[in-house]
């Protein structure tokens, strides 16, 4: 049995947000090797107190008890607005905000008054070496933790991250690592046993319309939850995209933990370009001897297992049978 924490910022529902965050949380759920013991928000994909909204919807439409807190509501130093201008307002520029139209929105509700970082932290704290953390957003929150109980470094079973792009055309960075550098830098080089899930694998998985005609006949409310937040988001990734689906980045991380058939992964140092430009947040990643060494200091943070390869019809047969 695995124990998790999933920090996220999910956006199932909500007009011109991913919904691979609750793609994520349904497949922990639905699998009876997970005991899934807290969720957190952080502002990313969808702002911190929506993304708590639709959280805690989900939860609560389950009868569940599960812990839903809201954290981090802006970067540790990256200006949010930039980010918020496109993230919020990007359908709306593509005019594709009716394909949300029908879709039921999360209802609104009271936060607790405990802060997520604070949570993290102590629950595996209080857990050492049993707690794996899944990072679905960016890391305001992880970083927060760490540096507010430096022991979790060493408490913590994984830390399993979506993030990163290496060598992706059309991307010098990606959302989660771009729009916290700070706090991806921290974690990465905080000496935690790492997963790191970049964009260069989540890109080589897919679903389609059919694969969610299959999820919809399985009639769960899990199901259901899934089949109508992903249909318009998949419209959009196909009208937006060249897609013939959408990819499905955050599900890979926890079927990852599942099932490490799911994946090829090889180690790597990793970091993240702090400096003012236009590679501020972009990741990088090599293996040692390097062939040009120059002014290369050698790391002092441990190695970071990166996934490499997915085998999309496993995951896509992981999500179906979660989702029964």
């Amino acid at each position: 049995m695995k124990r998790l924490i999933i920090d996220c910022d999910p956006g199932n529902g909500i007009v011109g947000a991913n919904v691979d965050d609750g793609l994520a949380i349904a497949l922990a759920l639905g699998s009876p090797n997970i005991s899934l013991e807290l969720i957190t928000t952080v502002a990313g994909n969808t702002p911190c107190e929506q993304g708590f909204n639709v959280a805690k919807d989900l939860i609560e439409n389950l009868g569940l008890t599960i812990p839903v807190l809201k954290g981090a509501t802006q970067a540790l130093a990256e200006p949010p607005q930039p980010w918020r201008d496109a993230l919020d307002n990007r359908v709306h520029g593509n005019k594709l905000a009716h394909l949300w139209q029908g879709v039921r929105q999360p209802e609104a509700f009271v936060a607790p008054e405990e802060d997520a970082a604070d949570a993290i932290a102590r629950l595996i704290c209080a857990n050492p070496g049993e707690i794996t953390l899944v990072a679905i957003g960016p890391l305001t929150n992880v970083a927060l933790a760490m540096e507010r109980y430096p022991e979790m470094v060493e408490a913590v079973q994984e830390i399993a991250i979506m993030g990163g792009v290496f060598a992706l055309d059309d991307y010098i960075k990606d959302t989660n690592f771009g729009l916290d550098p700070e706090a991806a830098h921290k974690v990465l080089n905080s000496g935690a046993n790492i997963t790191l899930v970049p964009m260069d694998v989540t890109t080589q998985t897919l679903m389609t319309h059919s694969d969610l005609d299959r999820i919809a006949r399985l009639n769960t409310p899990l199901a259901r939850f899934v089949t109508e937040t992903l249909r318009p988001w998949m419209d959009y990734s196909i009208q937006t995209r060249n897609l013939p689906g959408c990819w499905i980045h955050d599900a890979l991380v926890v079927a990852w933990l599942l099932n490490q058939q799911v994946a090829k992964a090889a180690d790597y140092y990793v970091n993240v370009e702090l400096r003012p430009g236009q590679t501020r947040g972009k990741s990088w990643r090599y293996r040692p001897p390097l062939r040009v060494d120059v002014a290369i200091e050698p790391s002092t943070a441990g190695l970071v297992h990166v996934l490499q390869t997915v085998d999309n019809r496993l995951l896509l047969s992981m999500l179906e049978k979660a989702l029964a």
